[in-house]
């Protein structure tokens, strides 16, 4: 049973882009309620070997930013840990600046594509190397002299879409960039924020290169897809009401309440309103014994790609047959989160069939304990965390230490919330 309310720590996504877009804006930058994760210290680290005066106190971070053209030549190699974004979208940035960096990342980024990201940004003329025709890290970038692009994207990616609009605020003209679903968008209201030349219709997003972005203060809106796994633990264990406050209700990462909705879940929104561009509001959710099945397929994935984890997990106590597709993108996650979500939920006595592109669950399912493997995968390791609140036997995760990733003190919030 989870009661109680609490402030959700800061939005991955957005905490990194605070870091990035403010590193190479001009003045002083003072970002707030910053995520303190191992994949938000790792953009830290790697902005400051090229020269950025970062400062941290406490949930506060200072920015000096250096300027959009001037960044130094990195001290050393950058190192991105476990971080897809960091790495993905700081390519981008790289690409128009005038020097020679060498990006690495953990045994996972080393195995995650990039030619979705260097393919396009070669097609701009930034010379980029790597293992498998750069493909995988480590990657050598020599940015500048960029030209303008017009790119209809084959996978729906904010990363790659916001490494894209970044290469873009350095070209010689007006870049394009079409999506085939919309994907989060924080970049486009951030970067408008910082001065930035951007305008969205639909599915295109037109940016024009600007002499500087301009200095910023930003507060930072609790992390949806952190509240998800909360959600959910409410939601399937009997007695539980919880307040999540303070979190980004930004309609590109909404799916999963939308989810709960079809799934008959007991979930409202409260004190909804605008912070810095961004929706903000606060979360109640309560036990729900009469959960149903739903679909998910591709016009709400990239809404909710991080969350169909412990989505899976809520599966198996709604009545009738869920099926998630249109989902291959969870393959070349942290792990190959289709795989691991089936393989270890069978262990625990779950319904549930693979597809190549999601998963077909039956419920409603008596969960029992197992030993999990986490693939070292932070996703995979919470939404097994909270399958535990309902299983006949102890869960056990193979890796704990991973959560901080992107959740630093997250069991000592279960701990709070299940008193």
């Amino acid at each position: 049973m989870l009661r109680g309310s609490f402030e959700l720590i800061g939005d991955k996504s957005i905490s990194h882009r605070a870091i990035m877009f403010s590193s190479i804006s001009k003045g002083n930058n003072k970002i707030s309620n910053f995520l303190m994760g191992q994949d938000c210290l790792s953009t830290i680290s790697c902005f400051r070997k090229m020269g950025v005066d970062i400062d941290i106190q406490g949930k506060y971070v200072f920015v000096k930013g250096n300027g959009l053209r001037n960044l130094k030549k990195p001290s050393d190699i950058l190192d991105v840990g476990n971080s897809g974004t960091t790495i993905r979208l700081m390519m981008g940035i790289l690409a128009g600046n005038n020097f020679e960096s060498t990006l690495i990342g953990d045994e996972s980024i080393g195995k995650r594509p990039m030619k979705r990201v260097t393919d396009p940004l070669k097609s701009m003329g930034c010379k980029i190397e790597g293992k498998d025709d750069a493909n995988y890290t480590p990657i050598k970038i020599n940015g500048g002299n960029l030209n303008a692009i017009d790119y209809h994207m084959p996978v729906a990616s904010a990363q790659v879409k916001s490494a894209l609009i970044l290469a873009s605020l350095y070209a010689n003209g007006q870049s394009t960039i079409h999506e085939k679903v919309k994907s989060r968008n924080h970049t486009e209201i951030m970067l408008k924020s910082f001065g930035a030349d951007i305008s969205v219709d639909g599915l295109s997003i037109k940016v024009n290169p600007v002499e500087e972005l301009y200095n910023q203060d930003i507060y930072v809106p609790g992390d949806i897809s952190s509240a998800a796994f909360i959600i959910v633990g409410a939601l399937i264990s009997e007695g539980s009401e919880v307040l999540i406050k303070n979190v980004g209700l930004n309609e590109s990462r909404t799916g999963i309440i939308d989810v709960v909705k079809s799934m008959n879940g007991n979930i409202e929104i409260l004190d909804k309103r605008f912070v810095g561009g961004e929706v903000v509001g606060d979360i109640l959710v309560k036990y729900t014994p009469n959960l149903v099945s739903t679909t998910i397929d591709k016009e709400i994935i990239p809404r909710l790609i991080d969350e169909i984890p412990v989505i899976a997990v809520l599966a198996t106590q709604g009545e009738g047959t869920t099926i998630i597709k249109d989902a291959h993108e969870l393959k070349v996650k942290e792990s190959n989160r289709i795989k691991a979500v089936v393989d270890n939920l069978k262990k625990m006595g779950a319904d549930i069939e693979e597809l190549e592109d999601g998963m077909i669950i039956k419920g409603k399912s008596k969960l029992k304990g197992a030993e999990i493997e986490t693939f070292k995968d932070h996703r995979i390791a919470m939404a097994f965390s909270i399958a535990n609140l309902i299983s006949d036997g102890e869960v056990k995760l193979d890796n704990k230490l991973c959560i901080d990733i992107s959740f630093p003190g997250y069991f000592d919030l279960l701990k709070y919330l299940s008193k």
